[in-house]
């Protein structure tokens, strides 16, 4: 079962992030078409992101509780129905209802957070490789896909893309319902799952300085992935006069590179300090920003950052989730991996809006990625304040 899982949470996590993916091919088209700037879109996707902060906490503890089918067959269905929804807008509250609403309730169960989570219970041995292999589907769908996405909408147009990745988002989720058993946390029992309630493990989670570090940290780690990268890369690129296509196949590599940067995350998480580990990835992941500022008229340097970035892109998410089992405990897994997504999507949120209205303020983007620099160090920082407990009780009171 704990295979199936991992199999399951991938494809799940490919699809689901290949539709987030789309807003930054999708964002210059729809301007043209719709009349709208570059702010005007971007509020849409920065309003989505928040309300997978607000979904992501009870789809924590969601699966916690009850395991992850419901969740990720249920947020397919959300996201399929966004997706369709998103590519009949004529004009801005349907777009902000479609997309910013029904489809980032779909982004905030079809999450790392639910798959991390569901593999975490499965398996003690391995957990690192585990989520690394099944929460690199994040990565993995935007490296098959997101090309083959810009050629549709290349040649039908943004809206046909849109309504690819609706239908495969509905036709994936009775798959992932009947496949998924619903036996909950299998590796612990739901009555100790229950021992606590709600109230009393968010007070716990709130006093807790790793978690604080985590959860901060890994807001930083949203502004400087979901928010200046997935949204704004391509649009970046198109700013630099590079061929969609290319700039496309760009971000392919960047996502192919990201799922071998995630498993290997995973590996080393089960073997060398991950306080360690989590803040090189946070500092090396800061300097890849340096890159571009020298890409605009090189679409070499644009790939050399997609294959620098790449490593270093979602692999923060194993040994955050492996930090989160050892240091607060697995029966709050769920809860603190969501809250920590919440974190991660509001982070996200920020980044989207401000990155937005620097380039409407400057028509360029090099103080987006100066930011993100100096914010990517502060991350890193803060991982390497976080101790090393390995090899102590894996269910230890939370501190």
């Amino acid at each position: 079962m704990g295979w199936l899982v991992v199999g399951l949470g991938f494809i799940a996590l490919s699809v689901g992030f290949s539709a987030r993916a789309n807003i930054g091919l999708a964002m210059a088209p729809m301007e043209l078409e719709l009349g709208w700037n570059r702010t005007g879109v971007s509020d849409a996707a920065g309003w989505a992101l928040v309300i997978m902060a607000m979904v992501a906490p009870f789809a924590g503890n969601l699966v916690d509780r009850f395991g992850p089918r419901l969740l990720l067959g249920g947020g397919l269905v959300a996201l399929g129905v966004g997706m369709l929804g998103t590519s009949m807008v004529q004009n801005a509250w349907q777009f902000y209802l479609a997309y910013s609403l029904l489809a980032a309730i779909g982004f905030g169960t079809v999450a790392t957070h639910v798959v991390s989570t569901a593999v975490s219970y499965r398996f003690s041995e391995r957990q690192g490789l585990a989520v690394g292999i099944a929460t690199s589907g994040s990565s993995a769908g935007q490296f098959l896909f997101v090309p083959i996405v810009a050629l549709i909408l290349a040649a039908f147009g943004w809206r046909a893309s849109y309504v690819v990745l609706g239908l495969g988002c509905l036709a994936l989720a009775p798959i992932v319902f009947f496949l998924l058993r619903n036996e909950g946390t299998s590796r612990t029992s739901r009555n100790a799952v229950q021992l606590d309630s709600l109230p009393v493990r968010l007070s716990r989670l709130a006093k807790s300085g790793t978690f604080q570090l985590l959860f901060w940290s890994f807001f930083i780690c949203g502004f400087t992935t979901t928010g200046v990268i997935e949204t704004h890369f391509l649009p970046f690129a198109a700013t630099c006069g590079f061929p969609p296509q290319e700039s496309a196949v760009a971000y392919g590599l960047l996502s192919a590179i990201n799922l071998a940067g995630m498993v290997f995350a995973g590996w080393l998480t089960d073997r060398m300090n991950r306080p360690l580990l989590l803040g090189a990835i946070y500092i090396a992941r800061a300097f890849s920003f340096l890159i571009l500022l020298m890409a605009a008229d090189d679409i070499n340097l644009l790939f050399g950052f997609a294959v620098v970035f790449g490593v270093f892109d979602y692999s923060t998410v194993p040994p955050t989730a492996s930090l989160v089992a050892s240091h607060l405990g697995m029966k709050v897994m769920g809860l603190a991996m969501g809250l920590l997504s919440a974190g991660h999507a509001l982070g996200g949120a920020v980044g989207v809006f401000l990155a937005a209205r620097i380039f409407d303020w400057s028509a360029r983007y090099d103080w987006v990625w100066l930011v993100a620099f100096g914010l990517a160090i502060l991350a890193g920082l803060m991982a390497f304040a976080i101790r090393e407990n390995r090899g102590r009780d894996l269910v230890p009171a939370i501190a």
